[in-house]
């Protein structure tokens, strides 16, 4: 696509973001269907030919002219396709149809003397084709693109928490001041909870699953030409041997249920980094955070003084945009009225799209977590500034020597009130404890309370 083509182009992903997208379209685009339909239906021809109760043959120089079609396609071939489709081509006429012109496109692309045009496409239906490229352009898209993508992410979080496992950082709950952490153990949280997602991306990718029983999933037209042929072991070696799971009870539409499963696999990653994505702004809005500028960028259109976490933000926006479409596609793909309607046909189509804006976000949330670098001068006067953190560690003391009102003496202390460490002190020496127990508390500082966060950060 041209950078004019880009200007005019509808969605954002195909213009604006087109070259961020762009490792998608091997995968997602209508030439990459092409491609991969081309592909389950040449290995299927020469799958026919494997078997003793056909009359087909296909020589080893065909086989490889055959496997060519696919390993081999090109923008032009993309174009004869399209154009068998709509206008018909060299004695076809169009077809109407995106299957039946791939059916044309390869026996087009037959020697006049082969004897394989009438065992294209044998006994199956359009799904068995479609249900069997999506599920190859879904799986290598997951594979080469986009967990690539989020073990890039998991791995820029796994190195700043080793980084910073021992940076002091007042913690929030309910967005007030809470025990302290280390920044390095809150980016191990969010690199063990996306290592997690991966893994559940992985497994739902494994288990896609493909059918190749015909029109209704019974196997008629197969059983009808060669009843003695065991057809759902043959369709069983086929689809597996494509390195999908084989489904055996369908309809015409192989169910769903898998891709929906990569598709909630995804939203849960996504929602992992929409968690992350928040967390990084509030950051960056506290000072916690400074940002790398880039030279020559701009914040803001009238404030020059600008840094803005604007990764974030984009990563937030795309991320929910995916899960919405993700949402969706996970709701539609596993209904179908009866045995079989269309409606899925356009659907899947979406598949793409929705794939590109995790793509966009993943890209983004590295992106800004490139930029960010943490103030450490900033964080430690905000613990130092915010001594009522240790009451926390005060009454747990106390609790364990025996003080039944410990937590009511340090909420009387603290609770409403701006306290310092003085405040502490006074209350220590007042309490009758032993005199290492009042040493013990009297150690106690904001800074140094962090329990085992540093620790913890290997465990991710």
């Amino acid at each position: 696509m041209t950078d004019t083509d880009a200007l005019y182009a509808v969605s954002p992903l195909d213009g604006r973001y087109s070259s961020r997208t762009a490792p998608l379209s091997p995968y997602a685009s209508e030439a990459a269907l092409m491609r991969a339909r081309i592909r389950v239906e040449v290995e299927y021809l020469l799958a026919l030919a494997e078997l003793e109760a056909t009359p087909l043959e296909i020589d080893a120089d065909e086989r490889d002219r055959l496997r060519g079609l696919y390993q081999h396609f090109a923008e032009e071939d993309a174009r004869l396709i399209k154009k068998l489709e709509t206008e018909g081509h060299a004695g076809f006429e169009a077809t109407n149809h995106d299957v039946k012109a791939v059916e044309y496109f390869i026996r087009y692309n037959l020697p006049e003397d082969s004897d394989a045009s009438p065992w294209i496409h044998f006994g199956l239906t359009s799904e068995d084709v479609n249900n069997l490229a999506h599920r190859l352009l879904v799986r290598d898209a997951v594979d080469e693109v986009l967990l690539p993508k989020l073990y890039d992410v998991r791995d820029a979080l796994a190195e700043m928490a080793r980084e910073y496992r021992d940076l002091p950082m007042l913690a929030r709950t309910h967005g007030q001041p809470a025990t302290p952490t280390t920044f390095g153990k809150e980016m191990a949280v969010y690199a063990s909870r996306l290592g997690r997602a991966t893994g559940r991306i992985r497994q739902a990718t494994d288990e896609l699953s493909g059918k190749l029983g015909g029109a209704s999933g019974t196997y008629a037209a197969h059983d009808a030409a060669y009843p003695e042929v065991d057809w759902s072991a043959v369709a069983e070696a086929f689809v597996t041997e494509l390195g999908l799971e084989f489904e055996s009870l369908t309809t015409q539409v192989n169910p769903c249920d898998d891709l929906a499963a990569v598709f909630d696999a995804f939203r849960g990653a996504n929602d992992v980094l929409l968690d992350l994505d928040l967390d990084m702004w509030l950051y960056v809005s506290d000072r916690y955070l400074g940002q790398e500028a880039v030279e020559g960028e701009t914040g803001s259109s009238t404030m020059p003084h600008k840094v803005n976490p604007i990764d974030f933000e984009n990563s937030e926006g795309n991320l929910s945009k995916a899960n919405s479409d993700l949402t969706f596609l996970a709701d539609y793909v596993t209904t179908s009225r009866l045995q079989r309607d269309l409606s899925d046909s356009t659907v899947k189509r979406n598949i793409g799209a929705a794939f590109a804006h995790c793509l966009i976000g993943y890209g983004k949330t590295q992106a800004g977590l490139e930029k960010v670098v943490p103030t450490e001068q900033v964080m430690r006067e905000d613990l130092e500034s915010t001594p009522e953190i240790i009451g926390e560690a005060v009454q747990t003391i106390l609790r364990r020597e025996g003080q039944a009102d410990a937590y009511e003496r340090v909420k009387a202390v603290t609770r409403g009130k701006d306290v310092t460490l003085e405040d502490f002190r006074e209350m220590f020496d007042e309490l009758d404890v032993d005199e290492d127990v009042r040493e013990e508390l009297h150690a106690l500082t904001p800074t140094g309370y962090t329990g085992v966060a540093s620790e913890l950060v290997d465990n991710q």
